[in-house]
């Protein structure tokens, strides 16, 4: 087998720089009715031909509604706090020569970059589910990029709008820090976890924290919308690394650097690994035809399941093609089947391949799979994502896979799978 250096890759040190790539987890490298636009599952950061960042400049404090719009309406980038009905502070930002932005929300005005709408668990046959009322914000976070090596990223949490303004409400928290200037929360947060290690076959979970409208590091408030700001956590930054989460409230992105990514598995290597089970001719001990992973667009697509594919018993990982045999319940056929192998009882569900590169913390072979849902990947890979608890609701952290988000068995988050070779 061929390390992924190997394959054809373009040098991240060429033109265009690229910074790094935002994936959305629960998309097995698609969006289910395919990628449109700054619609997608995933989104590449370049370098951009002029520079569009910017940072703060003048703070006014106002004393009136109309004094507060004036402001807003020269034209100029800001961020109102509103403090009472009768004072607001405006910090207007100015051009900033030597940063890239770029941003993230459900809004699809034109200053949103990456369009990210509610990422529905386990949910990626055919037609999306429509969510009724959205948690993530229109104008969720922003991403800051230096434009010179070492390109480090930064993220903020809310957007700027069409009118190039962030408004924090009477509602909203927010506060004045000793230094004199101020900083907020949006209504539901943007929580960051950066991996322990890097993200690489050592890498271990992190803590989750949440980042302010200026990029302070806090421990997270009591709910996920509450008042009160938690605690700040001056030793860690709002830098991002490869591998870091950013959750917003609906949706959670991976953030791989241009460095990580040219070191990842690429969807050639992927391919190859899934020729070579195949090639291997892996059987079905009741049924003894051959089994084979189907192509990686009908993974993607979870297309309608193959005569060849291959099923699994999570109990135990005893690789099979789809049979009758073995019905413990008759209500619901596949959640409780023995197995003719070693009679474990429990889930009986088709193995489809993890299709996402980037997910993979390494380019190990696809020997294990996700529990409940089915979805293969390397063994390092799938015990790294079994042990991340990813924010859910309001308060509430599980553990989901990163294809399709189905929240994993609190008890088995992956089981090895055990195949049989051909009998000739």
């Amino acid at each position: 087998m061929f390390s992924p250096s190997q394959e054809e890759q373009s040098s991240p040190s060429k033109e265009p720089v690229k910074y790094g790539e935002l994936v959305v987890l629960g998309y097995n490298g698609s969006l289910p009715n395919g990628d449109r636009g700054r619609r997608k599952s995933r989104f590449a950061l370049y370098r951009r031909a002029k520079a569009n960042g910017v940072k703060p400049s003048t703070v006014h404090i106002l004393n009136s509604p109309q004094a507060s719009k004036a402001v807003n309406c020269r034209g100029q980038h800001s961020i109102s706090y509103t403090l009472s009905r009768n004072q607001t502070v405006v910090v207007e930002y100015c051009h900033d020569k030597d940063t890239d932005m770029f941003q993230i929300g459900r809004s699809t005005e034109s200053p949103i970059d990456f369009v990210v709408t509610d990422t529905v668990s386990g949910c990626q046959g055919g037609e999306e589910t429509p969510i009724t009322q959205s948690t993530i914000s229109r104008f969720a976070c922003r991403i800051v990029c230096e434009r010179n090596p070492p390109f480090t990223a930064r993220i903020f949490a809310a957007g700027f709008d069409s009118s190039k303004n962030i408004f924090l409400g009477e509602k909203a928290a927010k506060w004045k820090n000793p230094d004199g200037h101020m900083d907020g929360l949006t209504t539901n947060g943007v929580l960051v976890m950066h991996p322990r290690g890097g993200f690489t076959e050592e890498s271990r979970p992190g803590v989750w924290r949440e980042i302010s409208v200026c990029g302070d590091v806090y421990t997270l408030r009591e709910t996920r919308s509450a008042q009160t700001r938690g605690k700040l956590v001056e030793s860690e930054s709002n830098v991002l690394q490869d591998g870091s989460l950013v959750d917003l409230c609906g949706a959670t992105l991976l953030w791989r650097t241009a460095d990580g990514l040219f070191h990842a598995p690429t969807q050639k290597h992927l391919e190859a690994l899934r020729q070579e089970i195949n090639a291997a001719r892996p059987q079905c001990p009741v049924g003894l035809n051959t089994l084979a992973f189907p192509s990686m667009q009908r993974s993607r697509a979870l297309a309608t399941l193959e005569d060849k594919q291959p099923w699994v018993y999570l109990a135990c990982g005893h690789v099979h093609g789809y049979h009758d045999w073995g019905h413990r319940s008759e209500r619901e056929s596949n959640t409780q089947r023995e197995c003719p192998m070693c009679r474990a009882v429990g889930p009986y569900v088709p193995l489809w391949l993890g299709c996402e590169p980037a997910f993979y913390v390494d380019a190990g072979a696809p020997t294990h799979a996700f529990v409940p849902c089915g979805h293969v990947c390397s063994e390092k890979s799938a015990k790294y994502w079994s042990e991340i608890p990813l924010p859910h609701g309001t308060h509430a952290f599980h553990a989901a896979c990163p294809f399709c988000a189905a929240p994993l068995s609190v008890t088995q988050g992956c089981a090895k799978l055990i195949f049989q070779g051909p009998i000739d």
